[in-house]
């Protein structure tokens, strides 16, 4: 006759619990497979996360889409790419654009992913209204997304965009200009002139640009040389 195993007379909400505190989304999955109450435990603790990173992950469009779909408390995405990470494509980011958790989000890394354009970034931003902190550096975006972000993201905070070197001026102060709560922009590695410095902080006066460096020489430009 078979006898239940201890883990098995938990109550549902006690075992999505247990899951909850698993790190490994190989092992969620291989608990999904054993039953249906763990299936059912293991998307309830989907459900309660309001952080998920995949970085480091070797995750796709489809699987990264699915976690996501399935937390609809989530509050803070990360899914930037690292050595063995995601590869993430336009067509993850219009599937996680439909998830019902993106109008909450208030946190999103794109960071590093090389295969994702405007397209994708748009579509995603489309459907966010409380992002605060957004980090995009290390991809291919050009100022179609950054209009986009200043239509949409108006409680934004902090947005990193290193070694983007598709922006422009253009871009970065119609940003500056619509996303009044901007408190810091990471321009590192991009190709703006110090004008375009000197634009933002009269702009935004309180703009923390990073690097340091990049703020010093708006504020203290080089004297003029004169001829002798």
């Amino acid at each position: 006759m078979y006898e239940e195993a201890a883990i098995d007379r938990l109550p549902l909400d006690l075992l999505a619990y247990i899951f909850s505190l698993v790190t490994s989304f190989t092992v969620s999955a291989q608990a999904s497979g054993v039953c249906k109450k763990w299936r059912n435990a293991v998307n309830q603790s989907m459900a309660r996360r309001q952080s998920l990173s995949f970085a480091g992950w070797k995750m796709d469009d489809d699987s990264t889409s699915r976690l996501v779909h399935l937390a609809y408390n989530l509050k803070e995405l990360d899914i930037s790419r690292s050595r063995w990470g995601c590869h993430i494509t336009d067509n993850g980011l219009y599937q996680i654009a439909s998830a019902r958790c993106v109008a909450n989000l208030n946190s999103v890394s794109l960071w590093g992913m090389t295969a994702i354009t405007d397209s994708g970034v748009v579509q995603l931003i489309s459907r966010t209204s409380s992002l605060q902190h957004l980090n995009i550096g290390g991809t291919f975006i050009t100022d179609e997304s950054l209009f986009a972000i200043a239509e949409r993201c108006h409680n934004l905070k902090t947005i990193g965009m290193w070694c983007c070197r598709h922006v422009t001026e253009r871009g970065l102060l119609v940003l500056v200009n619509k996303c009044r709560k901007l408190e810091s922009i990471n321009l590192w590695g991009t190709r703006v002139p110090v004008d375009c410095f000197i634009a933002l902080l009269t702009i935004s006066p309180a703009l923390q640009i990073k690097p340091m460096e990049l703020l010093l020489n708006a504020q203290n430009p080089p004297p003029l040389l004169h001829a002798v």
